[in-house]
């Protein structure tokens, strides 16, 4: 009997909407084993930082119940990420028989669910792409540095899993939750072969990552993004001798998961407004930053664990209402982005594909796309004030085809398998998916701006 109420002494329930509850372990009399728990990782300043910074980065000022935050989903990725390790142990050990318990294969995995962004500034990808580009860095970097830094120790003194406690003299490596989080590899650090085969699981186009975000922000935001059976895939998933790999009775399930995500992106990611307030906030938000933060964070940590949305947007009020003239006015363009006073209308909109441009059109950037528009207007009109919007050059583009190429499946009726830029199923997809947006003050010059910009794309006909 004992044993039976141990359980409740080891383990933490916390209501969430996509998997009514999640389990997190807890340390103190009765807890897991170790000098640490998953609870002492969840209430580090380092992630519960992240319940004041925003899951979808601007797009909260136009969906209105889109509230959600980089917390709740670290935390259903960790949950996600624990349910298909302790589903893909069993294959996972046949293939590398070196590898070590399955608790502790699972409390890997979830540490790098939980972990994986933990690297997040403000307004999140709009934070790597409008300030960390100057150092060429990501929230993936500074993730990195986190868990084999300050997060290191409480990394390593976990002993359990909520399944069960290690095996004695076991331990999680933070360089192997640092690997998991990124496909970039790591310097002076080889991983394990059972470890490398299941980053695919973290960080690929059917990852634990986004198999939670697809359904939770498709929840919240009150859009219908179409069935997501992440179930169906994650049961019939198995690690194989060529590594993460998909039995064909999945392929209908990943594909309609691919077209849920794609479905998203424009709806809700690239959502015209969405963009119109991304294109304003470009305006502000580095000399913001510079004042905030003033530097690299991996050089200023402190600093930067206290960088939040809501630090941020405290102090460009008190700025809009102070004595400082050029703080003053970057709070008060801080003001009109939060009152919705948007200065850029949408004069033109191309959604396009590969089966409907040339190659090299969807490969153009913000830059270049305004540039050739200019080059295409007649003479006395290429000094007009105009800003353009390309949506597949940001971070959270969608490229499905490259994403899922190495996708491996496994044909039971053949018995071989197959790459899935080979299955017809996934030929439906586009190859490139771009959205071309032309934005101004007013409609002056619209017919103008339309005309040049089928030029460019090579529309016209």
């Amino acid at each position: 009997m004992e044993d039976a109420r141990s359980e409740y002494s080891r383990v933490n329930l916390s209501s969430d909407p996509i998997y009514r509850y999640l389990r997190i372990t807890k340390g103190g009399p009765g807890g897991v084993a170790g000098q640490a728990a998953e609870q002492d990782l969840v209430d580090a300043a380092w992630l519960q930082r992240l319940r004041r910074i925003h899951q979808l980065q601007s797009a909260w000022w136009v969906f209105a119940t889109a509230e959600h935050s980089r917390f709740q989903h670290a935390l259903g990725a960790m949950h996600l990420a624990g349910e298909w390790t302790r589903h893909l142990y069993p294959t996972l050990k046949i293939a590398h028989a070196d590898a070590p318990s399955s608790q502790l294969v699972e409390e890997t995995m979830r540490m790098a669910g939980l972990l994986h962004d933990v690297g997040h500034g403000p307004f999140g990808h709009f934070f790597d792409e409008n300030y960390l580009d100057t150092w060429g860095i990501d929230h993936e970097v500074i993730g990195r540095e986190l868990i084999m830094g300050p997060l290191a120790d409480v990394i390593g003194e976990l002993g359990a899993s909520p399944t069960s406690d290690f095996e004695p003299g076991e331990r999680v490596d933070p360089r192997w939750v640092a690997y998991l989080i990124s496909s970039r590899e790591m310097e002076d650090f080889q991983p394990p072969a059972w470890l490398a085969v299941l980053r695919p699981a973290m960080v690929g186009a059917f990852s634990a990552d986004n198999m939670d975000y697809v359904p939770r922000d498709s929840y919240i935001c009150g859009v219908a993004a179409g069935p997501v059976d992440v179930q169906r895939i994650v049961h019939y998933s198995f690690i194989s001798e060529r590594g993460l790999t998909l039995h064909s009775h999945a392929a209908e399930a990943l594909y309609m998961f691919l077209n849920s995500r794609l479905y998203l992106y424009h709806q809700v990611y690239f959502h015209r407004t969405v963009r119109r307030i991304d294109l304003q906030l470009r305006e502000v938000f580095r000399p913001t930053l510079e004042q905030l933060l003033g530097g690299n964070p991996l050089q200023r940590l402190d600093r930067y664990q206290g960088l939040t949305e809501w630090s941020l947007l405290s102090d460009v009020d008190r700025w809009a209402h102070g004595e400082d003239a050029p703080r003053r006015e970057l709070g008060q363009a801080w003001a009109a982005v939060v009152a919705r006073k948007l200065k850029w209308r949408l004069i033109y909109q191309g959604h396009t594909d590969a089966r409907d441009i040339p190659n090299a059109a969807l490969g153009v950037t913000r830059e270049q796309f305004a540039g050739e528009l200019r080059e295409h207007l007649p003479p006395k009109l290429r000094d007009i004030v105009f800003e353009v919007d390309v949506a597949a050059q940001e971070s959270r583009a969608f490229n499905p085809m490259t994403e899922t190429a190495e996708i491996l499946f496994y044909d039971p009726l053949e018995d071989r398998y197959r790459q899935s830029q080979v299955l017809d199923l996934f030929r439906r997809l586009p190859v490139r998916m771009a959205l071309f947006r032309i934005f101004a003050y007013d409609e002056t010059h619209r017919r103008e701006l339309i005309k040049a910009a089928n030029e460019v794309l090579g529309l016209t006909g």
